[in-house]
């Protein structure tokens, strides 16, 4: 089991693979935790906003949360480069509790 995976709710990895650059566009590994199952996928994350997200297999309303967390991590990169951050975070981590919608 891994320390990743919540005891309510449901938790969501964005890691980047691949080597960190100032690219228009980064790899992600995606991985949708919940208490009793692990959904994996990937996702393409382009500065412009855009995600290409591979389904996860996880029910659509985790994968919809997922795609919002991967766009505000995509929306993101520009104010990252401007502010002399790296670009593309090399991990992003988020939990949403069972009530949210």
């Amino acid at each position: 089991m891994s320390s990743l995976r919540p005891t309510a709710g449901a938790r969501f990895l964005l890691e980047r693979t691949g080597a960190p650059g100032e690219a228009a566009r980064a790899d992600y590994r995606v991985v949708v935790y919940t208490p009793d199952a692990e959904f994996a996928g990937s996702a393409v994350l382009g500065d412009d906003g855009s995600v290409e997200l591979v389904p996860t297999g996880a029910p659509a309303i985790l994968d919809a949360a997922l795609a919002m967390f991967a766009k505000l991590t995509a929306r993101g990169a520009p104010k990252r480069r401007e502010d002399g951050l790296p670009t593309w975070p090399a991990r992003v981590l988020r939990w949403r509790s069972p009530t949210e919608k």
